[in-house]
């Protein structure tokens, strides 16, 4: 649970006598309509010896082309890691610079970094702050001094969307899917936990076949709440020519229909988020998975080309749409957009890199939306990175040839999932996304157990046999997407798991298929994706190998028990 400055002022009203007016520090030689500067100072996680907190400081002076944030502790605090600033620390007292992408301030704007930090006794929260040498004002909490962060004010039931929504929050266990777990031999382990509700066609915004709809969910969302915090996990996914270079996750609309999926699809979608119904949900939603990388990798003359997904880069839907979307929501002040960024076997290449943090950018400022909108990113969705490759580096190297060099990583800049999201962020902070952004990772099927799980490196025989002998992922190959045999759960749903990470979450469903292992007729829209067919001898998108598939699966979306059993028995961390 995060500890800011507002509980301590809070506090200090009551000695006070306050009637409802909470106390600042506004400096002296400041009138109130003009503070030079606000500082929120977030202690996102505490334990026994050590915290992780945040900063976020507005500039309400002058702009500023550098800048450096100061503070004191009382008591032994020490600074030991962070980003997006460089700190330094002399004694008791801290001080934050600007890093060389994030220097320029501009008047009325804001700027976030983080940091690790040991303490022992007692963490008192620090009481002062000057931003170049002048006193800033410490945010009281009501949105009067800059926010407390998260790209936008608004609400989340206290007026002020929060810097990371699941911090502090239960987060919807949705029902159906609940169910069928339940059903399984031994879902029980697992039913409980959180799941991203999809509304991945219009007809799902009022619920399919008797199924929930939308506003269903939200209101059993409201009856799991009690009086805490409750995080909504919704996939918005219905673009035009959606899934350029796949089958099985086709859509219902075509390339052109920009203006169906406007009003058809979000208008609806936004008018029911808006009911002051639900203002008091913390509503997070994923805009768009695949669309934008597509833009990326298989347009133009690479390998992976498609003519489809060169359709949908110049007609500009994609960013028409997922701008659209953006904006639409992002004007909500309890809902929380996070952008899908692929993963770090799609983006993590140098030529994918920074090209698609370019696209992100270009998509967030479509069509009336701004990089206020965006909450964050959302990377490894319905997919299956490992989280963590604890028996390689990308620095090693055998006999003198790098890991980069190896078959599997393939001259990619990472080898996990974690590594690549929290550098990812540092690129689309750099290219003007909020400094405060946060990442979310999809761990509901890269848990990689079992008895397949290597328990130490591989050999040094040669770089392959080091890397293939120690990775957790046990892919055929990382370009692999499809009901992937021998996958497991991943690490459980959490909040604040690492730097720059605001959660673990399971946004795709464990049990969904992926997709049909043979052409099945429907009419949700959705083909028939040979890598989805267990038989399949691949193509260019994974070097011409077998597609790793499971047997027997239906269509995407539709429940494989099979695959579900498979998950549980392959669990990482197992399932008791």
């Amino acid at each position: 649970m995060s500890r800011t400055r507002t509980s301590m002022l809070a506090a200090l009203a009551l000695v006070a006598g306050a009637s409802g007016t909470a106390l600042t520090t506004t400096p002296a030689h400041a009138a109130a309509d003009a503070i030079p500067c606000t500082v929120t100072y977030t202690v996102q996680n505490q334990w026994d010896t050590g915290f992780t907190a945040a900063v976020t400081v507005t500039n309400n002076a002058a702009a500023k082309s550098s800048w450096a944030v100061k503070w004191s502790y009382a008591g032994d605090q020490k600074v030991t890691s962070g980003w997006n600033a460089r700190i330094s620390q002399s004694g008791s007292d801290v001080t934050a610079a600007n890093e060389s992408y994030n220097g320029t301030l501009a008047t009325g704007s804001s700027v976030s970094f983080g940091f690790n930090g040991t303490y022992s006794g007692t963490d008192t929260l620090p009481t002062a702050f000057t931003l170049d040498g002048v006193t800033c004002n410490v945010d009281d909490g009501t949105g009067g001094g800059g926010g407390t962060g998260g790209g936008g004010t608004g609400g989340s039931g206290s007026g002020t969307r929060v810097d990371n929504p699941y911090d502090g929050a239960k987060v919807y266990v949705n029902p159906e899917w609940s169910a069928k777990a339940a059903a399984e031999p031994g879902g029980a382990r697992v039913s409980d936990e959180p799941t991203g509700v999809w509304l991945d066609r219009i007809a799902a915004i009022n619920g399919v076949n008797g199924g929930m709809g939308l506003r269903d969910h939200l209101d059993a969302a409201l009856a799991q709440k009690g009086g805490g915090q409750e995080v909504v996990q919704l996939v918005v996914y219905d673009l035009p020519g959606r899934d350029c270079a796949a089958l099985a996750s086709n859509g219902e609309l075509g390339p052109d229909d920009i203006g169906k999926y406007e009003s058809q699809f979000i208008d609806p979608i936004a008018a029911v988020l808006a009911d002051p119904k639900y203002a008091s949900l913390r509503i997070v939603t994923t805009i768009e998975l695949d669309s934008l990388p597509n833009l990326v990798t298989n347009t133009g003359s690479r390998a992976t080309d498609t003519p489809q997904c060169d359709t949908m880069l110049a007609n500009g839907n994609y960013v028409k749409g997922v701008g659209y979307a953006l904006a639409k929501l992002g004007a909500i002040p309890n809902v929380y957009n996070y952008l899908d960024a692929g993963h770090h076997g799609w983006l993590g290449w140098d030529d994918n890199f920074a090209a698609a943090a370019n696209v992100f950018k270009q998509a967030a400022t479509a069509s009336g939306a701004t990089v206020d909108d965006v909450q964050g990113f959302i990377t490894n969705t319905a997919n299956y990175s490992a989280l963590k490759e604890d028996n390689f580096t990308i620095n090693d190297s055998v006999g003198g040839t790098s890991v980069r060099q190896s078959k599997w990583v393939d001259w990619n800049r990472y080898v996990d999932e974690l590594s690549f999201a929290q550098a990812f962020r540092t690129e689309l902070v750099s290219v003007g996304f909020n400094a405060n952004i946060g990442m979310l990772i999809d761990t509901s099927r890269n848990g990689w157990g079992g008895t397949a799980r290597p328990t130490g490196p591989g050999p040094k025989t040669s770089v392959d046999a080091y890397v293939d002998g120690g990775r957790y992922d046990r892919r055929i190959n990382i370009g692999n997407w499809c009901n992937q045999a021998g996958a497991g759960l991943g690490e459980r749903p959490q909040a604040n798991p690492a730097p720059g990470i605001d959660a673990y979450v399971w946004m795709k469903p464990p049990g969904e298929s992926d997709g049909s292992s043979t052409a099945i007729p429907n009419d949700e829209g959705k083909g028939f994706d040979r890598m989805c067919d267990p038989t399949y001898t691949g193509n260019a998108r994974n070097d011409n190998n077998m597609s790793g598939a499971l047997p027997n699966a239906p269509l995407s979306g539709h429940w494989f028990s099979a695959q579900f059993q498979q998950l549980m028995q392959n669990a990482y961390p197992p399932l008791p």
